[in-house]
């Protein structure tokens, strides 16, 4: 199972409620791979975790790739179900089944994003610019409105786009029977089909009267013309637009579009929850963590949230359900409502169902508070705790804001490549990362290739910081180097700083014989910190980081035939005996110093290609 550095599973396991709620399985890249619900989320995201040979196949495939794991706690079980259905669909994770069913709530689509816009049902709300109403819970309520509304006004239902389509063919049946003007045929104008296209907006808003009394002074010309049939006609559509505009009414005011704020507070920390509740349902939840003094009263606190928070957000529902009451609560609510475009209520309520919802809200805002006050202290001790144990060990006197690490790789006998990474305030900082290609060494010689390394380094922040080459990245020191190696590596770097005239502090990291991290080298003396310290584990990831980075460089470059072993240079060594050579000796400064004989016993080798080497390394033709 993979797990990220700050994310510590025994402990998050152990903080599961004993309640129902959902929970969402992320990958190392922070994405939800999986949602599901649960009774007891306790006991249910456990079990994951456990050795189960009756797991299936998927559930391992999935745990293998499980590197975090958050969960949001409902009132009931109930909830829970609704609230993973809603998950799903937004995120579509990976190991979800992702139901192509008609349970999601239609919507009409008015697509005034295009030129001689079209009403269609559409069960996708998208950032198009177009206009949508609804969510409607019943189908056949859209059906009914779509249909009525072509029966009121001449728009267009075919699938063509303009002017791409224009004149292109003859006007179909819809133009002949009444039903469509013909802009593909330009028979009407933007301006006055968009007429029809206003009207059509005003009707789905709930605007019915000029509808009703336009219909009803047609139906009674028509009475007095005696075409009692389209008299007829005109009842029958005014008796629908009725009935439409009464279902509207109830659909809107079951739709209980609400954002619900809840906080909670511990010493200088506080967390703010935010839930979106759309046609009556949660969708979805957000979590801030904003800065505040300590002094803040709670009703200053929400009212900057507030303030913030729906000064950036895209949409304000019609209803906000606050824990606590805030300052200038009619001038908010005014702003708010001018955004909108309508009536935004302010709610604190005391008891009832809204004052649940804020509860459940604040719960899990608690939840987050305990998860991340964690997190922090754990990043913490792994990061600046590290580096003030390193600092206080060493006796360094300057902060340990910027280390630079180097690594030297020549896998293979090939060209050595040099490496450097960065950790700032005990971090990776990959935007600062490094590589070098040796040009001045031939051949295995690691300090000769970390000289050369930091010399171009530092050769680069003198020229950089006396304006003489433009800015790359490499204008900054370092408050230390580490570099990967002893004593050999250390007087390396420290020659190559004095020949450039830099004063950087050097470290050198060490290994033990299972190459395995054991301490740190500085002014000629060996620090051994403990195992568990948390300066050995930093000590130990920026070892293991800067040899990564170097090692998959060298591998990059090898594939790309970019750089080539010095071997590949002999007559007669091809790709199998210099790896047999390699092999044998493990080091291509021990081949340049092997005899004949003892050249011929790596595999593959014969007398004439072991003194093929024996001559190319010592310069006889």
């Amino acid at each position: 199972m993979k797990k990220n550095n700050t994310f510590n599973f025994a402990e998050e396991l152990k903080k599961l409620p004993d309640r129902p709620g959902v929970y969402l399985m992320k990958n190392d890249d922070d994405e939800i791979i999986y949602v599901g619900k649960a009774k007891i989320l306790k006991n249910r995201v456990r079990q994951y975790f456990q050795k189960n040979k009756q797991h299936s196949v998927k559930v391992m495939k999935m745990v293998e790739n499980i590197a975090a794991f958050e969960y949001i706690v409902t009132n009931n079980e109930v909830e829970a179900l609704i609230l993973e259905n809603n998950l799903i669909k937004k995120y579509d994770p990976h190991y979800n089944i992702l139901l192509k069913d008609d349970k999601t709530y239609p919507y009409i689509k008015v697509t005034t994003n295009e030129p001689f816009p079209r009403v269609i049902v559409t069960r996708r709300h998208l950032k198009d610019k177009a206009k949508y109403f609804g969510p409607y819970t019943s189908g056949l309520a859209v059906k009914e409105t779509i249909e009525l509304i072509h029966r009121l006004y001449p728009l267009r239902s075919c699938q063509k786009s303009f002017p791409r389509d224009t004149g292109r063919e003859r006007p179909c049946l819809n133009y002949h029977i009444g039903k469509c003007k013909a802009p593909c045929n330009d028979m009407i104008g933007e301006e006055e089909y968009n007429g029809y296209v206003e009207k059509v907006l005003d009707f789905l808003n709930g605007k019915t009267g000029d509808i009703i009394s336009e219909l009803t002074a047609k139906m009674e010309k028509a009475s007095e013309e005696l075409e009692f049939e389209q008299a007829a006609e005109f009842r029958d559509l005014i008796g629908a637009v009725k009935k439409i505009s009464e279902r509207q009414i109830i659909e809107n005011m079951t739709e209980n579009n609400r954002d619900v704020i809840a906080f909670v507070r511990q010493n200088d920390d506080v967390v703010f929850q935010v839930f979106f509740i759309r046609g009556g349902v949660i969708t979805g939840r957000e979590s801030f963590m904003p800065e505040c003094t300590p002094d803040t009263d709670d009703t200053e606190l929400m009212t900057d949230f507030v303030k913030q928070f729906y000064s950036g957000t895209p949409y304000v529902p019609k209803e906000i359900i606050l824990q606590c009451g805030i300052e200038d609560h009619e001038l908010i609510s005014e702003w708010l409502s001018q955004i909108k475009g309508q009536r935004v209520n302010i709610l604190i309520p005391q008891k009832g169902e809204r004052h649940n919802l804020v509860e459940l809200a604040r719960d899990n805002a608690k939840v987050v508070l305990e998860r991340t006050g964690n997190r922090l202290k754990r990043e913490y001790k792994q990061t600046l705790g590290a580096l003030a144990e390193i600092k206080q060990l060493l006796g360094f006197e300057n902060d340990l804001n910027r280390i630079e690490s180097y690594d030297i790789s020549n896998t293979q006998g090939f060209q050595n490549i040099g490496a450097m990474v960065v950790f700032e305030q005990g971090k990776p900082k990959r935007s600062d990362y490094r590589k070098f290609k040796i040009k001045s060494v031939i051949g295995a010689d690691d300090y000769a290739s970390m000289e050369e390394v930091i010399t171009r380094r530092f050769m680069r922040y003198v020229n950089e910081n006396s304006g003489e080459s433009p800015k790359t990245g490499f204008d900054k020191l370092p408050d230390a180097i580490f570099t990967d190696g002893g004593k050999g590596q250390i007087r390396s770097v420290m020659n190559a700083l004095e020949s450039v005239g830099v004063s950087v502090p050097v470290c050198g990291m060490v290994k033990d014989d299972r190459h395995r991290t054991r301490g740190l080298i500085y002014n000629d003396r060996e620090y051994i910190m403990p195992p568990h310290s948390e300066a050995f584990k930093l000590i130990t990831r920026i070892q293991d980081e800067v040899h990564r980075f170097a090692i998959e460089y060298h591998r990059k470059l090898r594939a790309q035939k970019q750089i080539h072993s010095i071997l590949d240079d002999i007559p007669e060594i091809g790709e199998k005996r210099r790896k047999a050579l390699m092999a044998y000796f493990g080091d291509i400064n021990a081949i340049k110093a092997a005899e004949v004989e003892e050249l011929e016993k790596a595999e593959g080798m014969n007398a004439r290609a072991a003194r093929r080497v024996y001559n190319f390394f010592r310069g006889i033709e």
